[in-house]
């Protein structure tokens, strides 16, 4: 069990579900990695409205599934080796809920346990603009040791497509997770000027 890699994804309910299906194909396809989800009820209802996607559909991208309201399930517990957890996307709601420790729900939980055994937490945070409470809850889980990742397309890639866009945030992500991803080129520099 040591050469394999978990990693818990979570789905909240904000706009932008397709990073998090995106980053589950990401991991399904890499060796020795496997993903354990757990999707809020609201974001079944963004995966399904932004998507066209069912439970079924989503839940076969991940090795294993959890039931959000499942708050006995594994990943429930820092006895569950995992190397970090991603929210993808995470709404302000699930920030909020993480910044002040409210393990309301298996996602909550799971955010708040790989934050206590100090294991990485990248949240993929969705709104803008930001209020100050926002702001508040970004430094609050950040001096925690997470690390707020908001999807920014990278314009100097020159994307042309949306899943350009989507594929450079994901890239990023497997960086953070120190796994191997070929998502997107990486930055070489400019030519020195002549």
């Amino acid at each position: 069990m040591t050469d394999v890699r978990r990693i818990i994804v979570g789905i909240s309910g904000a706009s932008g579900a397709v990073y998090g299906i995106r980053l589950l194909r990401a991991l399904r396809d890499l060796p020795q990695v496997q993903a354990h989800l757990v999707v809020s009820d609201a974001g079944w209802r963004t995966l399904h409205h932004e998507l066209g996607l069912d439970c079924s559909a989503v839940q076969a991208l991940a090795h294993t599934a959890y039931d959000v309201n499942h708050v006995g399930a594994a990943i429930a517990s820092g006895s569950f080796v995992a190397q970090g957890m991603v929210v993808a996307p995470c709404s302000m709601r699930t920030l909020a809920a993480v910044a002040h420790g409210l393990a309301d729900t298996l996602l909550t939980r799971a955010a708040d346990v790989t934050l206590k055994e100090r294991r990485r937490l990248v949240l993929l945070t969705r709104e803008s603009p930001l209020h100050l409470v926002h702001l508040r809850n970004m430094a609050a889980v950040t001096e925690m040791g997470a690390v707020v990742c908001p999807p920014m397309p990278a314009f100097y890639q020159r994307p042309s497509t949306l899943d350009d866009i989507v594929e450079h945030s994901v890239a990023r992500v497997l960086d953070l997770l120190d796994l191997p991803g070929n998502l997107a080129p990486r930055w070489t520099g400019l030519p020195e000027s002549s």
